[in-house]
């Protein structure tokens, strides 16, 4: 009798083994297969369009695995980005088109599959597309950028004979024209333990008789804002506005023509506009920037020329160092960068590039003395990457901190940019009194 009653307890010891063991298994099993990854969120999206380039980027929290291809006729680009799902940002990239970008004619945005979004931008013409991504830094999280190339690239020159600038031929069948400096704009501010450089010897007006070229460089652009003040101010808009006035008091010289590194909201590469500036052999290449500081109460304008030892203090090197990062911020696909374009920024300075560069520098740094507090009583001296064009006197000009709110409002203000304006270009005309130019074929 008591046999059968061991049998069933057996029976069910062994169901109850085969149970637990059963549910260890499925435990261990949930345990070692993988849960589906998290969808990759889309943070922002941006257009930047420009002759030179049309630019998109898409911000997202953390990196995405991308894959693109091109299909003609008509021409379009077609961006597959996996891990991702639609959302209501993503969608507002139709939106930010504009009918005048230069390369897209629309786009069209969707979920191709599940976990795989597709981009489809029509365009406007043949393009040579770079698809790159780009790390946090700054205020970005992980971007992901698509820059629109024409597959001709543009040419420097050739835009300013477009523009009927390059061509631009000197009064008088090419007689020599005097550079006569202008009077400074007023006498050198006194300021507590700032001492305003001395006003150059007035020199007899140097006989010229070919065109200058001037390089202006509106710092940053685009995805690089630069530096922004308490307001909201942007570095990137106030610089631009100072060098579009600027430019137009050059292009008022009846000797002198001018370029800019960007006429409008995009990003330059440092060592792209060093090489712009190379291709139209300018005589002078004037940065403009805006500076910044952690403390608002920092003022002043200053002057930086290249350093072939290093820096001539330690704010310079702090200065150089925050400016040399544009190309980071700004972002360069450093894959496909070329060599010879790389090579730019490589320590090609000579000693008399630096020794004119002081010359211009001091020349401009007085005039600005005379409508604003100088950080710096003399020209500072840096490693600034802009400054490497082994052939071209290089200067950058702080204008003001927009950091500090009441340079800020000057920045800001119509006025007080063209006095700006007028200061540099008299520093200019007064360099060029005393420095001639060097020698070139009239035909240029």
């Amino acid at each position: 009798m008591s046999r059968p009653t061991e049998i069933r307890a057996k029976s069910v010891k062994s169901a109850n083994r085969r149970l637990v063991i059963k549910a260890g298994g499925t435990l261990l099993l949930s345990i070692l297969t993988a849960s589906p990854a998290r969808a990759s969120q889309i943070l922002a999206v941006r257009v930047w369009p420009a002759d030179e380039y049309t630019r998109v980027t898409l911000e997202n929290d953390s990196d995405l695995k991308v894959t693109h291809f091109l299909v003609a006729n008509p021409n379009r680009l077609v961006v597959d980005i996996e891990g991702a799902d639609l959302n209501t940002t993503l969608k507002d990239l139709v939106a930010k088109i504009q009918p005048n970008d230069p390369y897209i004619r629309q786009v069209r945005v969707g979920q191709n599959r599940p976990g795989v979004v597709r981009l489809v931008f029509d365009l406007k013409d043949e393009v040579k597309p770079q698809v790159f991504t780009l790390a946090p830094v700054g205020n970005y999280q992980y971007r992901f950028v698509i820059d629109l190339y024409p597959t001709a690239p543009a040419d420097p020159i050739a835009a300013l004979i477009q523009k009927g600038d390059w061509f631009k031929e000197l009064p008088g069948n090419g007689e020599p024209l005097p550079i006569v400096p202008q009077a400074p704009l007023a006498e050198a501010k006194k300021v507590p333990d700032v001492i305003a450089p001395k006003a150059l010897p007035e020199e007899k007006p140097l006989q010229l008789a070919r065109m200058i070229t001037i390089t202006l460089d509106p710092g940053h652009g685009g995805e690089d804002p630069g530096a922004t003040g308490s307001r909201g101010n942007h570095e990137k808009d106030v610089v631009l506005s100072i060098a579009q006035r600027l430019k137009k008091r050059i292009e008022a010289q009846p000797n002198m023509r001018v370029m800019l590194t960007r006429d409008a909201d995009y990003f330059v590469p440092l060592g792209m506009r060093v090489q712009k500036a190379r291709k139209v052999q300018a005589d002078l290449f004037v940065s403009i920037h805006a500076d910044a500081f952690v403390q608002p109460t920092a003022r002043g304008s200053s002057v930086f020329a290249l350093s072939e030892k290093g820096a001539s203090s330690s704010a310079a090197r702090w200065l150089a160092n925050k400016e040399n990062s544009a190309d980071m911020i700004g972002g360069v696909n450093f894959k496909t960068r070329d060599k010879q374009l790389a090579s730019v920024l490589l320590d090609l300075s000579t000693t008399a590039q630096i020794s004119d560069s002081l010359r211009l520098g001091q020349a401009v740094l007085s005039e600005i003395g005379g409508i604003n507090r100088l950080h710096k009583g003399a020209v500072e001296q840096a490693g600034f990457a802009v400054l490497k064009a082994p052939d071209i006197p290089s200067i950058l000009i702080e204008t003001a901190f927009i950091s500090n709110p009441e340079e800020e409002a000057k920045l800001t203000d119509e006025g007080y940019q063209n006095q700006l304006a007028d200061a540099i270009m008299n520093g200019i005309k007064k360099y060029f009194a005393k420095n001639p130019p060097l020698a070139k074929n009239r035909l240029t």
